[in-house]
């Protein structure tokens, strides 16, 4: 079943699929409006004094005036969209990409102009002059009402697409969906997590069969509950050795399962038939995927050709928000329990230790070089350690704060080197309090100073 929602969700972000659907129903609407033509009379017509009935030669002038410049704004669309793509590539990472792809902005403006043109065609096809004399008035009269709607979408085009390429834009849409996947992802995420995961993982006992993989590519997603049914109707324990996201390579190892003698050649095809594999990695399934973005654009902006702080600093408040939900969220734990408690299935959780090496691990080198990345770095940090209730989170907050004020005290000296081992020493401070004892107004570059 996630194999068929990750096919059907790589159409609908497809650059073609909305401009597809929408010239099928210009054709539609045009065999309609046609119908509608040929079955009412248009005499009422010829009462309305700001409205004149349009003859054969008009309606044609005014259908083909209509369908070539449909064709011309098209292209001119198109291109306009190949050259945003470009400079946001260059600019701020190819993955990024995928949103640009995705943007429903932009396929409905190239498929609304799609659309008028053929329904322009369709119609004109039908208007006969001299003695068989057929002028589709109510066709011709949705022409110019789709023509006149075309012109607002052209002029909301031209905002969106100068909206879409402002970094504040990009960062903001990459790091809402990260809030927001957080939120609709967890507590829960594959089977049930109870109170075992908090204790020691299962081993795999007695011999262990290896299930390798047929496709080489990323992990772009996986079906937890086929899995946990799978490992349940075998009753064996799947220990798996790769999570969404990750690259695999054909004959590598999947999962571990044991005990061997009850895993057969068909429970195999049964195990990858959970796995979907795919060129290049997306966010359905892969929370990291867009923190990796957050942090490729953070680090393309800190780097000496570029030196763009204040976009780094944007990166960081929405990692940030992405860590305070990791924060206060019930993250499941490693095991997955079936419905009778029984551990079936050892993933690699997205836990908050697991999050906080991605996104301030990641960025770590680059903001320690900077003096007003590294500052706000610390700061988004402190805000999260605000947010943490378990020890756990504030002891890997700790770690990550030494690694990050050692990195910085090489790369910077002198008084800005002094004032970001103050802050680091300040949050350090903080830390020690413990989980659940941190408040914003507790230091005075906590909170809403810039």
């Amino acid at each position: 079943m996630n194999r068929l929602r990750a096919h059907l969700s790589a159409v609908r972000s497809s650059y073609w699929f909305v401009p597809s659907v929408m010239a099928l129903l210009g054709i539609l609407l045009g065999a309609l409006m046609i119908w509608v033509d040929a079955s009412l009379s248009t005499s009422w017509i010829e009462g309305l004094g700001w409205y004149q009935q349009v003859r054969s030669d008009g309606a044609r002038e005014v259908l083909s005036t209509i369908a070539g410049s449909m064709v011309t704004v098209a292209g001119v669309v198109f291109s306009i969209t190949i050259v945003a793509l470009s400079y946001a590539s260059s600019q701020y990472g190819p993955r990024v990409l995928t949103n640009f792809m995705s943007d429903r902005g932009n396929t409905i403006t190239l498929g609304t102009f799609i659309a008028t043109f053929l329904y322009s065609l369709m119609v004109l096809r039908t208007i006969r002059g001299g003695e068989e004399d057929f002028v589709p008035q109510y066709s011709v009269i949705v022409a110019m009402l789709l023509a006149v709607c075309s012109i607002g979408v052209l002029i909301y085009f031209i905002h969106h697409v100068l909206q879409s390429i402002h970094i504040n834009h990009v960062v903001e849409k990459i790091g809402r969906q990260l809030v927001e996947d957080a939120r609709i992802r967890f507590p829960k995420l594959i089977g049930e997590a109870g109170a075992e995961n908090q204790s020691p993982t299962p081993q795999l006992t007695g011999k262990v069969q290896v299930t390798t993989s047929h496709s080489t590519g990323y992990i772009q997603a996986l079906d937890g509950d086929d899995l946990i049914d799978l490992a349940r109707k075998a009753d064996v324990l799947i220990r798996l050795r790769y999570r969404p996201g990750d690259f695999v390579m054909e004959g590598r190892g999947l999962a571990d399962i044991a005990p061997s003698e009850n895993w057969t050649d068909e429970h195999c095809d049964e195990l990858r038939a959970c796995f979907t594999v795919g060129a290049k990695r997306t966010p359905e399934h892969d929370l990291m995927f867009l923190v990796s973005e957050l942090v490729e654009i953070a680090a393309r902006a800190l780097s000496p050709g570029v030196n763009d702080s204040m976009t780094a600093v944007t990166c960081f408040d929405w990692l940030g928000a992405g860590g305070t939900e990791f924060a206060t969220r019930e993250l499941p734990g490693a095991i997955r329990l079936d419905k009778k408690g029984t551990p079936r299935l050892i993933t690699s959780s997205d836990d908050f230790r697991f999050f906080v090496d991605r996104s301030f691990g990641r960025v770590r080198q680059y903001a320690a070089a900077d003096t007003l990345a590294a500052l706000h770095l610390l700061r988004v940090m402190g805000e999260v350690a605000a947010a943490c209730r378990h020890p756990d989170q504030i002891d890997t907050l700790r770690a990550e704060t030494n690694r990050f004020a050692e990195l910085a005290a090489e790369q910077l000296d002198g008084p800005n080197g002094r004032e970001v081992q103050a802050r680091a020493t300040a949050l350090q401070s903080l830390l020690s309090r413990g989980a659940g004892q941190i408040d914003a107004r507790q230091a005075d570059w906590l909170g809403g100073s810039a």
